[in-house]
Order: structure tokens, then sequence, then C-alpha cells
């Protein structure tokens, strides 16, 4: 008698493990409807095969995908972070620079105006005082 009772034979003891492995798979978060597709069209390629008339190969298979599972996922994480990370980066680095080039040209257009306006301040009296002069000499008198 085999683990679901029934007696081995060539046949029945494939469709025994058929069984078992869906048990299996069942208890997992899958579900039994979703895993029992999988699990029968698996069973009917030649991996499926040849992996079940090879279970050691298929537990270390299996061992080797859960423990497989952590690190790959870890790395996959660093990755994405990283990528997060750099794309936030170089947008800050091209934002940052944005802002300094439009500083630069505040403070150069400030400058100018400054400079215009200076200019304008410091020569217009003396152009005034220069084709005015009858209105200087009245200022003086009074």
């Amino acid at each position: 008698m085999d683990v679901l009772g029934e007696k081995p034979s060539g046949r029945s003891l494939g469709e025994a493990h058929f069984r078992v492995c869906v048990k299996v798979v069942s208890l997992w978060w899958i579900p039994a409807e979703f895993s029992l597709r999988q699990v029968a069209r698996l069973m009917t390629t030649r991996i499926g095969q040849y992996v079940s008339s090879h279970p050691f190969l298929a537990l270390t298979l299996l061992m080797f995908s859960i423990m497989a599972a952590l690190p790959v996922g870890i790395f996959f994480t660093f990755a994405l972070v990283t990528a997060i990370i750099s794309a936030t980066v170089i947008l800050l680095i091209v934002g940052g620079l944005t802002l300094l080039s439009i500083l630069v040209g505040m403070a150069l257009f400030s400058l100018l105006v400054s400079v215009v306006v200076n200019a304008f301040i410091s020569s217009i009296p003396s152009q005034l005082k220069n084709y005015y002069t009858h209105w200087a000499k009245v200022v003086l008198q009074h």
C-alpha cells in the first residue's frame, strides 16, 4: 500500500506521485485549481517526465529554487532601490543645474539693470545741468 492507500503499480505509482505533488502544492498559497492545471501541464512535458522519474533531482531543484528566492529577491530589491535613488539623484542634479543657471541668469540680469540704472542716475543730472544752465542759476540765486 502506498501513501494514498493504493497498491503500487507502474501507472498507479506515477498517478499517486502526481496526486501527492498536487496535495503538497495545494497546501501552499497557490489555489488548488491553478496548481492542478500547472502541475498537469508540467508533468506532460519532457522535463516534467524526467523530473518525475528522478525524485532526488526534483527535490534538489525544489530546495534550490526555495533557497535561491531570498537572495534573488534581495538583489532585485537592491537593484530597484538603486535605480530609484539614481533616478532621484539624476533629477536632483538636473533640477539643481537648472536652478543654478536660472539664478545665475537672474543675478547677471540684476547686475546689468543695476549698472544701467546707476549710469542713468549719475549721467542724467549732469546732462540736465549742461543743457539747462539757466535753471541752475535760478536755483543758486534763491
